[in-house]
């Protein structure tokens, strides 16, 4: 019994090891935002899909949820004959990828909600050249990432600045943020607005009816609002005859 209480009280200890120090930058997460959803469908469709999944998220729900017609979502959103009621998943076979990457790549349903969009806003800005690593690139907020920089022809190629500092009388170099070779199809403004509509995507796929659930809370606090007031008149009729 102990050593499972001991194995409970370290968990969070590993879980903190496991993760980085490197600040996260804020990210405006708007679902409202039909425009940026639809972009980001169509970035993660394209560039993400190959890999990774969504075995929780129809491409119909998608597509009635972000107001994309489905005659022109099978056209432009899906590329390996699926259904429009079907789940969207990966063309990648699970072992192979697994061998390829060491481990398959995740299904990305929910990462919104276990990462958090700050933290996938920080990460997919934070590739930089590696040439020590597998794939060429590691990453600031991941290190040791064990993927390749997928989105690198629209960012162009991030390389690790580094700076000498001075530490207990001796010069020590250390990271000093990206710098870019400027060969991507963006620049570095277009770059961030596109991960943002990303980010933003994969929040709503975490939690498609989250509008609606606050909506329906507003209208929840209402009616115990107004139900309070009746209540409370109520309240006051029924005793004012005691004494």
């Amino acid at each position: 019994m102990r050593k499972w209480i001991a194995l409970i009280l370290l968990v969070p200890s590993f879980a903190f090891a496991a993760g980085s120090s490197h600040p996260l930058d804020d990210v405006d997460i708007d679902l409202k935002d039909k425009a940026s959803l639809q972009n980001g469908a169509k970035v993660f469709m394209n560039y993400c899909l190959g890999c990774h999944q969504m075995q929780y998220q129809r491409y119909q729900r998608t597509f009635n949820d972000l107001e994309i017609p489905e005659d022109l979502g099978q056209q432009y959103l899906q590329f390996t004959g699926e259904k429009v009621s079907d789940y969207i998943t990966s063309p990648m076979p699970a072992d192979e990828a697994a061998v390829w990457f060491g481990a398959p790549p995740p299904d990305l349903t929910l990462v919104a909600r276990v990462r958090g969009p700050e933290w996938l806003y920080s990460y997919l800005r934070s590739f930089y050249v590696d040439e020590s690593k597998t794939f060429g690139v590691n990453n600031l907020v991941f290190p040791n990432v064990g993927m390749p920089h997928v989105l690198e022809s629209l960012q162009g190629t991030p390389r690790l600045a580094v700076e000498e500092v001075l530490v207990d009388g001796e010069l020590v170099q250390r990271p000093n943020g990206l710098t870019n070779d400027g060969n991507g199809k963006l620049n570095e403004e277009e770059y961030d607005a596109v991960i943002r509509d990303l980010v933003n995507y994969l929040v709503y796929t975490g939690e498609p009816s989250r509008l609606e659930s606050e909506s329906m809370g507003r209208g929840v606090l209402i009616f115990i609002v107004i139900f309070f007031v009746f209540a409370l008149l109520l309240k006051k009729d029924y005793w004012r005859d005691v004494k």
